[in-house]
């Protein structure tokens, strides 16, 4: 099953400037597609739409230990939503957290480096508002945290 991610702005990278009008589309734990909106919903009919407020963006990497917390699952959590993904294996040295993470679909990275909404790459995005905090997080093409406010879906259950 496929959905299409959409928001008022995309960014393909942190370093790029938002551009309207674009969507992902996530097939499955991949990114099958980057495209103007409307040609991913003529391309893709009957496909299920998220739309966020906020800019949609890739999912950052967590590069310091992880939010403190009573469990190692909620240690986890905590970093879905900051609107992280990944994390350097350096910051799970407690077999109990690491393990935590990878059940999360956490992407365990030997060096920290910038994800990107690239098609055939993992998908795991962020959709942030314009104060910086994180309203949505997908990893590996699965919604696994969403604010309250982050917006609605069209016509789909959440």
């Amino acid at each position: 099953m496929s959905t299409l991610h959409a928001a008022p702005l995309l960014r393909r990278t942190l370093d790029d400037r938002p551009v309207p009008g674009h969507a992902v589309l996530v097939t499955g734990h991949r990114i099958g597609a980057v495209a103007p909106l409307a040609e991913l919903l003529a391309a893709y009919p009957g496909v299920r739409v998220r739309r966020w407020a906020g800019t949609l963006g890739p999912a950052l990497v967590h590069d310091a230990p992880l939010p403190a917390a009573p469990t190692p699952r909620e240690r986890v959590h905590a970093l879905f939503r900051a609107g992280a993904a990944a994390v350097p294996a350096a910051h799970l040295t407690d077999p109990e957290l690491r393990t935590a993470a990878i059940r999360g679909d956490v992407a365990v990275l030997d060096r920290v480096r910038t994800l990107a909404l690239d098609v055939g790459e993992r998908a795991d995005l962020a959709v942030f508002a314009d104060d910086g905090s994180c309203l949505a997080t997908v990893v590996a093409g699965r919604l696994v945290y969403r604010r309250a406010d982050a917006g609605r879906t069209d016509g789909n259950p959440a």
